[in-house]
């Protein structure tokens, strides 16, 4: 079925928070794709070298890609599927699950960057989803993630492209002090 989250075209580009930040993520490293849908962003970090493990209830739209690791689960329905697994980035998009946030700063290796983009409150006014249980309310994702993670980066705020919505994203970084956001890290 298609959706924002779940389109039928293929060819929606990444998202650009998720290009702004990726050139953090260990050149080579091993990226986790959360929720991968139809694999915009795991396609483009397999395209820039990474490993890549791609999550999703459905696969089907990645079999195309050979040299991805796939993983086809229903993440809301069961445990966390990658204890003990550590990953160098993990990217989360148009997705929240609350239980699994822990787990996301779990599976993040020493050095590794979380990029994480979803709906806030108010976007219940603009369209879906409309649900508070995946809407984040204000300063939520800084509340789940600065007392673990050096945040980079955090933006709440309303956009109209592509289309209109409320959105909350973060960039942050298993580490101890400000990251160089000019070069990548090796």
């Amino acid at each position: 079925m298609a959706s924002f989250d779940r389109p039928i075209n293929k060819d929606i580009p990444p998202s650009p928070w998720v290009l702004r930040f990726m050139h953090l993520i260990m050149s080579g490293g091993s990226v986790l794709d959360v929720a991968a849908g139809h694999g915009r962003h795991a396609r483009t970090l397999l395209e820039r070298g990474h490993a890549v493990t791609a999550v999703d209830v459905d696969m089907s739209a990645l079999t195309d890609q050979p040299n991805l690791e796939r993983m086809e689960s229903d993440l809301e329905t069961g445990a966390w599927p990658f204890l003990p697994l550590s990953f160098d980035g993990i990217v989360m998009t148009n997705y929240l699950h609350r239980p699994h946030l822990p787990y996301l700063m779990e599976a993040l290796a020493p050095g590794g960057v979380l990029l994480i983009e979803t709906f806030g409150e108010g976007n219940e006014k603009l369209g879906r989803p409309r649900n508070p249980e995946f809407l984040l309310k204000p300063g939520e994702l800084l509340d789940a993630f600065s007392d673990y993670l050096h945040v980079v980066a955090y933006e709440h705020c309303a956009e109209y492209e592509p289309r209109p919505s409320v959105r909350q994203r973060i960039c942050a970084v298993k580490a101890d002090g400000p990251m160089p956001l000019d070069q990548k890290l090796d």
